[in-house]
């Protein structure tokens, strides 16, 4: 279903994948950006991109699972920072590998922002990702 691809003629990435191909005809989900908001509509972890990060990938894996889809299923992620420190867009990325999404390994970018939409957000992710047939693994 996703043929996962690195150029050999590239440097080759840590953790991620040059690109994901899926076949036409296949269910895809474009999921709006995942924002470390808890149910009550409050910001997780103020000052803290980790711990935001965490709230992130949990919300994340919401919206796949109402969307019949899962972590392993997703093809390409932004991840946003508010930093411009690369130690702590790491920080976040580490978090990013450590909840499954580099088993694929997906596509992404990683990006170092000066501002994100909630007052006192720091991380946010956008995503698309494969859904699979009706009784497919997810």
């Amino acid at each position: 279903m996703i043929r996962r691809v690195t150029s050999h003629a590239l440097f080759p990435p840590p953790t991620y994948s040059h690109a994901s191909v899926v076949e036409a005809g296949t269910g895809l989900a474009f999921l709006a950006g995942t924002v470390p908001l808890d149910e009550k509509g409050e910001v997780v972890g103020p000052g803290d991109p980790v711990r935001q990060a965490e709230q992130v990938i949990a919300n994340l894996t919401e919206q796949l699972r109402s969307a019949g889809s899962g972590l392993e299923h997703v093809l390409r992620t932004e991840v946003y920072v508010v930093s411009d420190e690369p130690s702590v867009l790491s920080a976040v990325w580490e978090v990013v590998e450590a909840s499954g999404l580099s088993r694929g390994p997906h596509a992404s970018t990683l990006l170092g922002v000066s501002c994100l939409g909630y007052t006192g957000q720091l991380v946010e992710i956008t995503a698309t990702a494969v859904v699979p047939e009706a009784g497919a693994d997810r």
